[in-house]
């Protein structure tokens, strides 16, 4: 069965890449062989996040979920328009070196993206369908393949009540999904560092990112767009 990612509140932002994980020479010496590979994963996972830097991305430090797996770590990105906050999300990398049953491999991506929409495209029948075609589409375009994807696509109407009752609803997109990368070809076998090239975890931040840009109305090329034209 597939993780499915939790709701993310939007944390203190920085222009500012975020730190990334130490992985010091004499540690890697004497770890793991699991540490050792999820220490080369996490390096990856962290030069794809720095590529997307010159997007129009805020990256976040957030803290990766304990419970999923053996090893986890994650970055989060906020887009804003006109100073204000219209999309935002989280992605997760999960690696067990023993694997977990609906995972087809040993590392899981798990992602939440959440955007601010139009309340006539919140009521479209479509939403469900675009959206989901919109992290497809993305992993298409980037990634050298993916397993097992799972997830869901929620409508968000956020209403006032008391004191907020003069404020006017707000509606928007969730979705949480999580995927399993592979190589062109599925690997079999417990992965070792030299074999993360092929799952090319960066690329999955680069499909990540765009997904979110889509959701956001910054439609990257080749994707399907929801939204009217001249809106968004």
């Amino acid at each position: 069965m597939g993780v499915i990612g939790a709701p993310l509140t939007p944390a203190a932002k920085s222009r500012t890449p975020a730190a990334k994980s130490p992985a010091p020479a004499r540690a890697a010496a004497t770890a793991s062989p699991g540490e050792a590979t999820f220490a080369a994963a996490v390096a990856a996972f962290m030069a794809g996040r720095d590529a997307q830097v010159q997007r129009d991305l805020l990256f976040e430090d957030v803290a990766a979920p304990k419970r999923l797996a053996p090893y986890a770590t994650a970055i989060a990105a906020t887009i804003q328009r006109d100073d204000a906050d219209v999309a935002w999300g989280r992605l997760v990398l999960l690696y067990d070196p023993d694997g977990q049953q609906g995972w087809d491999g040993f590392f899981r991506l798990v992602a939440y993206i959440r955007a601010d929409v139009e309340p006539e495209m919140a009521a479209d029948p479509l939403l469900g369908e675009v959206g989901w075609s919109w992290l497809s589409e993305a992993l298409d375009a980037h990634v050298p393949g993916y397993a097992a994807p799972s997830g869901t696509v929620t409508r968000v109407i956020t209403e006032g009540f008391g004191g907020k009752r003069d404020e006017l609803p707000l509606t928007g997109f969730e979705l949480r999904a999580s995927w399993s990368p592979v190589g062109p070809e599925e690997q079999h076998g417990s992965p070792g560092a030299s074999d993360l090239d092929t799952l090319d975890l960066s690329a999955h931040i680069a499909a990540w990112c765009d997904c979110m840009s889509t959701a956001a109305g910054l439609e990257p090329p080749g994707t399907r767009a929801l939204r009217q034209p001249g809106r968004g």
